[in-house]
């Protein structure tokens, strides 16, 4: 079903549009200048990771995220934690690609989980190859002659794991239909929704860059593009914003925005609503990443300030960006990434004013304050 474009009213649009991308280019231009840019782009993959599921009425805790990241679980992870680890890492992979890779067919095919190919691939032809002695008819050489069976074995050696390879292939993309059939809606079609979706993406190319990833945001979440991944509609916004060059530094945190936003006005009947509940949710993300960027900053100078005069070899400066770049951290964790001890891990943290967050044994973890 085509999502229709032709009357949207732009004229009502116009001040939401304005407001939310001065507000985008203010924060992306901040982030490139700024020496927690790196640290606050980091918090904003799992602050949008948590939100994109609270967005899809799930809850998962920051505290697992980080943990289950970093492969230390503190218990076993549940299927709402899993699917945040998997925004997270998309998110990573967004951003460690070219700006239009995300809305690439090789891009949507990655970040959806499927293959480009659904076929298998042929079986190559490893014929026997002729030697020599063949071809001169005699074998006056006793060690080509030996050269020459060896080549033969070679060569039906290389037949016989062609073979098992192809029946590997075949044996996989059985159990991929069998698993399609039952995990995916026969009728659902997201083949078509997704290309319908792609074809939208060539038409808004003539709104500005705001107001177009508003549109396809919304007729993801409208049209129903997706069975199973929802969550994949806000970031591949995020990433035409991107690609057009409205953030260049980061990926915004659409999530973050819609949880400022009622969930009254962002499944409203009436379009025009849901795009401005949209809009407003670029500027409450812009907005929020904002008053983090002074936090984390503030926090900086403090943390910097308590370890001046440090010898150079200290591992503090790292503590203070490992810190930074975490809602927050567990000795464990600190031990790893610095690569010390558990106790050395305590013993820099208690160097610095963190605050303890957990206070759950083993698992305590610190952030700032």
């Amino acid at each position: 079903m085509r999502y229709p474009i032709e009357k949207i009213p732009l004229s009502s649009l116009l001040l939401p549009i304005s407001v939310a991308g001065e507000a985008l280019v203010r924060l992306d231009e901040r982030l490139t200048h700024s020496e927690v840019g790196s640290g606050l782009i980091e918090r904003m993959h799992y602050s949008d990771a948590v939100g994109s599921l609270w967005v899809d009425g799930e809850l998962v805790h920051v505290e697992d995220l980080v943990f289950h990241d970093a492969r230390m679980d503190t218990r076993t992870p549940t299927h709402e934690l899993t699917v945040a680890h998997l925004v997270l890492r998309s998110r990573r992979d967004i951003t460690q690609h070219p700006a239009a890779w995300a809305l690439s067919n090789q891009g949507l095919s990655r970040l959806r989980g499927r293959a480009l190919g659904d076929g298998v691939a042929p079986v190559s032809d490893a014929s026997e190859p002729v030697s020599e002695l063949e071809m001169e008819g005699a074998s006056p050489d006793p060690d080509a002659a030996f050269m020459a069976e060896l080549d033969e074995f070679d060569a039906i050696l290389r037949r016989s794991e062609t073979l098992m390879a192809q029946v590997a292939l075949e044996r996989k993309a059985v159990l991929e239909r069998d698993r399609a059939a039952i995990v995916y809606d026969a009728d659902w079609n997201e083949p078509q929704r997704l290309q319908d979706w792609q074809e939208l993406l060539s038409e808004v190319d003539a709104f500005p860059p705001v107001l177009a990833a508003a549109i396809l945001l919304d007729a993801w979440q409208s049209e129903e593009v997706s069975e199973h991944s929802p969550w994949l509609g806000r970031l591949l916004a995020a990433a035409y914003l991107r690609k057009t060059g409205t953030t260049t530094c980061h990926l915004t945190a659409i999530s973050v925005g819609l949880r400022a936003v009622g969930r009254e006005r962002r499944h409203s009947k009436n379009r025009t609503q849901r795009l401005l509940a949209i809009l407003e949710a670029f500027e409450q993300a812009a907005r929020q990443g904002m008053n983090e960027h002074d936090r984390l900053l503030l926090a900086r100078g403090a943390l910097e300030r308590r370890i001046k005069g440090r010898r150079s070899s200290s591992k503090l400066p790292e503590l203070i960006d490992l810190v930074l770049s975490r809602p927050l951290v567990s000795a464990g964790l600190v031990a790893k990434t610095l690569n010390t001890t558990p106790q050395g891990a305590l013993k820099l943290i208690a160097e610095l004013p963190l605050r303890e967050l957990t206070g759950r044994g083993r698992f305590r973890a610190w952030g700032i304050l």
